[in-house]
This record gives structure tokens, C-alpha cells and sequence, in this order.
């Protein structure tokens, strides 16, 4: 950080003394840009542009992409056309603008009177980078598709929804790794394991302000927690999950099963969209599937499922109600007997049929290992779980070796200190200490498909630097089913998501 710092520093000054000299070039004060604001409105004087291209200066994020137009727009003023040259004056403007600065054979130019002729190739080459450029930043710090994948928020969200996600929602954030494939995530286009992004350069956790914060029951999109870390024959699996059911010998030395283990930034983890039942500070408790938040019960999403057992006469149930109401997920156990994922308004109308005799939601009591924290001390299921708190940052608690299991991850990993656990004594950093204060705001997750959903239950909690922004709207929902045209959801079409 200490790095980072000094070298934003001698950025500033050096593209400062660059700008100084180009100012006095063009015929204006050079201390001009040491002026805010006003700096910014000579700039304009100097490349004749607009003045209402002042108004994307003083918008957050947006101005620093209108910085790299107005260099570039500056450099052309003083006869640097080349596509190599604008690059140039973008990617080092602390050594290039200097250059042209003190540069005695550097003039400026009105670039009214200056005439580029530009072949077709040269035209389309402009027109595609600036595509692609301008989608990168909507897509960056604006707004970005998202398709569902999984059924872990059915009904509210179902497999071939496409959405758009706010970025701006809760404040759009720097990428970790700002040199990265166009379009791709974590993996290149047509391969299977190769990066589609490069680590040489890697930016610290910043985020802009944003329209409003996390609430609770906002359906949020986020990088998943646990994705830091993946073996890449099983990337549908939590790598810690295969850990704890085997070993790290066995993970790291069987790679024809496993594959490779690979590390990923935060902005390249896996996108997961999930509702948020807790935000920082709340205090979250699961008993017999109802979710309490801060000792009141919380309000349950409309579309709510859960797994019930339905038991009939022997006499069994026409498949043709699944299709009628819509519901997906069966398991047949006996003649008598189904498993049934449904919401609470198809539970009432299967225990109004004749033939059935019960219909009952499954409640997990026995303990699961699978469970976060994975601890004897915390003997929780995906149905009756905690109390728990949520992390805020600048909260000070008490740690030791009974709940330390809650919150090492955090301490360890999402904050990066070198934690130690010695016997019945914790260091953090080399100190021996009882007590920890967080640095980031936390949330806790959740399917609205409550029994098939791997969230929070399974993994913990969700950092502040994780959360990508909230789920507006579907914009187009496809049933992979079903054959065009009937493919469409017609009645899914735009509907805002709540």
C-alpha cells in the first residue's frame, strides 16, 4: 500500500509538469492546472470541444474515462495521431506528456485547422475499439447481463432468466485486475483453464459511492466467497467442500480427477446471485426453517420453496399437475411417497387433493458437518442454524478457540492477517491477542429455493468487496425445454425483480 501510494504521487506530479508545459504551449498560463475545475475548462479551450462535455468530468467513474478521451483529444492537438501514440499518452501519461512537454519540436496546433485522413480500415479500427471500450464501461461500472444458471432461487428466479445487474446500485467497484480479455470472466473464449485476465498489475478494493446501500431481501449478485480457490476438473464444487471431504494431499496430488488447483482475484471468482437475509450487524437465527432476524421473524419471499414429503393412498399423482403448477423438482420414493420442492401456495393446493393423505416440510435436525462453521462447537443444519452475528466494520469482538472457527476465515483471508491458533492461544500477525476489530462490512445469503441452494448455510459470510450490485430486471426468459417460439416466458418479459 505504502508502494502504491509513492507511485500515485510521483504520477500525479509528473502528468501535472507534463500538462503545465502543454498548457503554456497553447497559449494559456500553465498554473492554470493546478486550478480545480477551472483546470479542466481550459482543457476544452485548448482541444475545442464542447463545454457541455464538462458535465461526464464531475460524474464519479464516468470522468476517468472522459480524462482518457480529453489526453487523447490533446495529444491530437499537437500532431500525435498514431494509434501507438495515443496508446502512448493513456497507459503513461506521467512519462509521455512530460516528454511532449519539454519536447522543443512538440507545437501546438488549432485542431480546427488540423486535417487527419483516415483510410477504411483505419475508420473501422476506431469505430471497433470504441465499441468496445464504451460497453466495457457500462459493463464495468454501469450495468452487466447476467444469466441464472441454477435453480437455487426458483420460483422467484428461474434457469434461462436473463437480468440486468445495477452496478451503480450500492457502488460500482475498481476491477482487481484491470488487463483482462473483453467480455470474458475468469476464462478465455473456446478454452477451458486459460486466464482471460493477467495479474502483473493488481488494484486494491475500491469502491465508488453508489445509490443506496444493501437492505435486507435485496436479491444481490456477488463473486462467491469460496471461489478463490479452484480445481479446475471441479469447478462446479467448492474446493474447500472437497477438502474437508478428503484432504489437501488428496486434492493437490490426484489431478486426474481433480485437475489443477488455481487461485482467482476476487473480481474473477464465480458471479452468484442470491438474496440478502442479513446485512452487518444483524444478529441471524434459523429455527425449524424460519429465518429471524435480530429476534423478529423475517419476512419470507413470496416464492419461497422448501422439499416436502407428500404421502397419497397408494394411488400415486398425474404428472400432468406438475406441469400445471409448475413444479419442477420430483423425486418418486415409493408408490405412496414423493419428495416435492414446493412454495407454500402448492403445498396447500397437493394437501387439498383427495388421494393425498400428508404433506409435510422437511426440517433438518440431526447435525451437518456440511454446515458452516464445520465445527463440533456449532452443531447447526441448513434448518435450525445459529444464533449468529454478522460482522460490521470498526465492531470489536472477543475471540478465542470456541468461536474462532466463525470468524477465521474472515481474519485470515478476506482481511489478510497471518492468523495463528497455538493450543488455546490465537496471534494475529505474531501478537497473541483475545480481541479483533473487522475492517469490512459483512452479509449472509440465501436461496429462495431454501433446500436446494448452496449459499451462506454452506459457506459463511459475503465481504463488502465481493458485492458486484442488485438484480434490476428480466430482460429475457427462455425455457431450455421447450422448442421456439414456445421457448419464450412471455409473462416474465420486464418484470422487476423484488
Amino acid at each position: 500500500m505504502k508502494t502504491l501510494l509513492i507511485f500515485s504521487i510521483l504520477f500525479f506530479i509528473s502528468t501535472t509538469i507534463g500538462l503545465y508545459k502543454l498548457y503554456e504551449k497553447a497559449g494559456y498560463k500553465g498554473w492554470f492546472i493546478l486550478i480545480p475545475f477551472y483546470n479542466y475548462y481550459i482543457w476544452l479551450k485548448i482541444i475545442k470541444k464542447p463545454m457541455w462535455w464538462y458535465i461526464f468530468l464531475i460524474i464519479p467513474f464516468i470522468n476517468i474515462f472522459m480524462l482518457f478521451l480529453l489526453i487523447v483529444e490533446l495529444l491530437k492537438c499537437f500532431y500525435k495521431i498514431k494509434t501507438s501514440e495515443q496508446a502512448l499518452g493513456v497507459i503513461f501519461p506521467f512519462i509521455y506528456l512530460p516528454y511532449l512537454g519539454f519536447d522543443k519540436n512538440t507545437a501546438y496546433t488549432d485542431p480546427t485547422k488540423i486535417k487527419i485522413k483516415k483510410s477504411k480500415s483505419k475508420e473501422w479500427f476506431d469505430a471497433i475499439v470504441f465499441a468496445v471500450v464504451a460497453a466495457m464501461i457500462i459493463r464495468t461500472f454501469l450495468i452487466e447481463a447476467y444469466t441464472i444458471p441454477t435453480s437455487s432461487m426458483e420460483k422467484s428466479l428461474l434457469i434461462g432468466d436473463f437480468l440486468f445487474v445495477s452496478k451503480i446500485s450500492y457502488g460500482p467497484k475498481i476491477p482487481n485486475t484491470p488487463i483482462a480479455f473483453p467480455f470474458a470472466h475468469h476464462t478465455l473464449p473456446l478454452t477451458k483453464n486459460v486466464k482471460s485476465f493477467v495479474e502483473w498489475i493488481k488494484l486494491p478494493y475500491y469502491r465508488f459511492f453508489g445509490l443506496g446501500k444493501i437492505k435486507n431481501n435485496d436479491v444481490v449478485v456477488f463473486n462467491y466467497p469460496d471461489g478463490d480457490t479452484v480445481a479446475t476438473k471441479m469447478q462446479d464444487r467448492s474446493y474447500y467442500a472437497l477438502v474437508r471431504q478428503s484432504n489437501h494431499a488428496t486434492v493437490w496430488g490426484d489431478k486426474e480427477t481433480y485437475g489443477d488447483i488455481i487461485y482467482r482475484p476476487v473480481d474473477k471468482r464465480e458471479n452468484y446471485i442470491k438474496r440478502c437475509i442479513a446485512i452487518a450487524g444483524d444478529s441471524i437465527k434459523i429455527v425449524n426453517r424460519q429465518v429471524f432476524i435480530n429476534g423478529k421473524k423475517a419476512e419470507n419471499p413470496k416464492n419461497m420453496q422448501y422439499q416436502y414429503s407428500v404421502v397419497t393412498d397408494g394411488s400415486g399423482i398425474n404428472p400432468n399437475v406438475f406441469t400445471k403448477l409448475n413444479i419442477t423438482d420430483q423425486i418418486y420414493v415409493s408408490n405412496e411417497t414423493y419428495i416435492l420442492t414446493l412454495t407454500e401456495e402448492n403445498a396447500e393446493k397437493i394437501r387439498n387433493f383427495s388421494n393425498v393423505r400428508k404433506v409435510e416440510p422437511l426440517n433438518d435436525t440431526i447435525w451437518d458437518k456440511s454446515i458452516f462453521p464445520f465445527s463440533y462447537h456449532y452443531k447447526w443444519t441448513r434448518d435450525n442454524f445459529g444464533p449468529l452475528w454478522i460482522p460490521k466494520a470498526g465492531v470489536k469482538i472477543k475471540i478465542d478457540t470456541s468461536n474462532i472457527c466463525l470468524y477465521e476465515r474472515i481474519i485470515d483471508v478476506y482481511e489478510h492477517n497471518d492468523l495463528e491458533i497455538k493450543g488455546d492461544k490465537i496471534f494475529i500477525n505474531g501478537s497473541e491477542t483475545g480481541i479483533y476489530t473487522f475492517k469490512m462490512n459483512y452479509y449472509w445469503m440465501m436461496g429462495d429455493n431454501r433446500h436446494n441452494s448452496a449459499d451462506s448455510r454452506y459457506w459463511g459470510f459475503v465481504p463488502e468487496d465481493h458485492i458486484v450490485g442488485s438484480a434490476l430486471l428480466i430482460w429475457l426468459s427462455l425455457n431450455q425445454n421447450k422448442p421456439l417460439p414456445g421457448k419464450i416466458r412471455w409473462s416474465r418479459l420486464f418484470n422487476i425483480i423484488k
